[in-house]
């Protein structure tokens, strides 16, 4: 007699726990920990899952996200999983040690929860403190609700291990929007996310007292710049492994999310509209409320930052009129991190308009009417009306 297969358990969890749980289910054995808000709920989960005897890990509290960082990177480099999360001025002060977890080729997974920097002081979602950091060497990916949150962090460990890449990477999340709000996430079990992610068994930093090397210490200048190209290699072949980790955690867990980006209605798309983060949910409901006005729009999800989706975003901008990007951070007198990226990565290869677009900073809401106003930014540019290259969407005393 067939058994019935165990369907996934279901229950209703803030971005934050999923976070937690996601690195729960990938065994880390250092859990670096400190605390701020909104990211501080992750090492307190995380601390209750050993206390429960639910994960079997050594908890360090530190004194400083700085401290977090060195932690994790003393301990990877021993050979074991490492795990901590930090948000906004927590980053800032992780700034130093990032280049060295990246140049020393540790695969460190770090949730981020996206929130804004001073001044003026404020703790809700702007992507202003990770976007900085994607010269670090770091791989980010950009979540669009709690499951992708708990699921990313599975397959980031899968990513950043992978001995064709073995960098790095932070999963970002959007401050309260997911960190704070529950929504219903399926569960992976234990075995599949074993089978899934087996043991890590590095072979190019072990620290053993056995048998003696060095990593990241001082080197002259004949020896960095041979050091920062195989960053660079690492970074470019990290786009093939996303893509194959893409496909394998779909056919075991059931949920595919597209690879570098992810697309919504774009099969006959005349305009499409690149978004980042939550705001993606609420361009899909635009998308559809514009295509029932006889409007042919599209939607690009931007999932990873880095490395950025180059080739195919030169596929998407030969085959539609216009492209506009959504940025929750701004690169001052440049516009929009992702916006300068996309024109840079399109340059030569489509001559389209492609227009940026501000909203949401120090996590105001961005509206299904402010997305609105850049689709219609868009559409008029597919036209020859555009109005400005770049846009600031929802601001007081600023044109929409």
């Amino acid at each position: 007699m067939m058994q019935a297969k165990a369907q996934p358990e279901k229950r209703i969890v803030t971005g934050d726990y999923a976070a937690a749980y996601g690195a729960l289910l990938c065994r880390p054995k250092l859990i670096a920990a400190y605390p701020i808000t909104p990211q501080t709920f992750i090492v307190e989960h995380l601390s209750e899952f050993i206390a429960d005897g639910k994960l079997d890990a050594d908890y360090m509290a530190v004194e400083s996200e700085h401290s977090a960082m060195s932690a994790c990177i003393a301990a990877e480099a021993t050979g074991v999983r490492t795990h901590t999360a930090t948000s906004s001025q927590g980053l800032a002060l992780m700034h130093e040690a990032l280049f060295a977890a990246a140049g020393m080729s540790l695969p460190i997974v770090m949730p981020v929860v996206n929130r804004t920097l001073a001044a003026p002081i404020g703790i809700c979602c702007e992507h202003n403190d990770t976007m900085p950091e994607r010269d670090s060497g770091w791989l980010q990916a950009y979540c669009e609700d709690n499951q992708e949150v708990l699921d990313m962090v599975i397959q980031a460990y899968k990513i950043a291990e992978d001995e064709r890449v073995l960098l790095p990477m932070m999963v970002c999340l959007d401050a309260f929007i997911l960190s704070h709000t529950v929504e219903p996430i399926e569960f992976p079990d234990q075995k599949t996310v074993d089978a899934f992610l087996p043991p890590y068994k590095p072979k190019h930093a072990y620290l053993d007292p056995d048998d003696p090397m060095v990593i990241g210490s001082f080197s002259p200048p004949e020896f960095i710049q041979e050091v920062r190209y195989q960053t660079e290699m690492s970074m470019q072949r990290a786009r093939e492994v996303i893509g194959e980790v893409t496909e394998e955690f779909a056919d075991k867990f059931g949920r595919e999310y597209g690879g570098l980006i992810d697309t919504y209605r774009m099969e006959d798309a005349d305009v499409a509209l690149m978004t980042i983060g939550t705001v993606t949910g609420t361009a899909r409901d635009v998308v559809d409320t514009f295509r029932e006005k006889g409007k042919k729009v599209g939607l690009v999800k931007l999932r990873f930052f880095r490395p950025f989706p180059t080739r195919e975003l030169i596929e998407i901008a030969q085959k539609v009129k216009a492209l506009g990007v959504y940025d929750r951070a701004n690169s001052f007198g440049s516009g929009g991190p992702s916006w300068i990226e996309t024109r840079h990565a399109v340059y030569g290869h489509a001559n389209i308009p492609i227009l940026g677009f501000l909203a949401g900073l120090g996590g105001r809401d961005v509206t299904p009417e402010d997305v609105g106003h850049m689709f219609n930014h868009v559409l008029d540019a597919a036209k020859g009306e555009a109005k400005h290259p770049v846009t600031w969407i929802g601001t007081r005393g600023v044109e929409p």
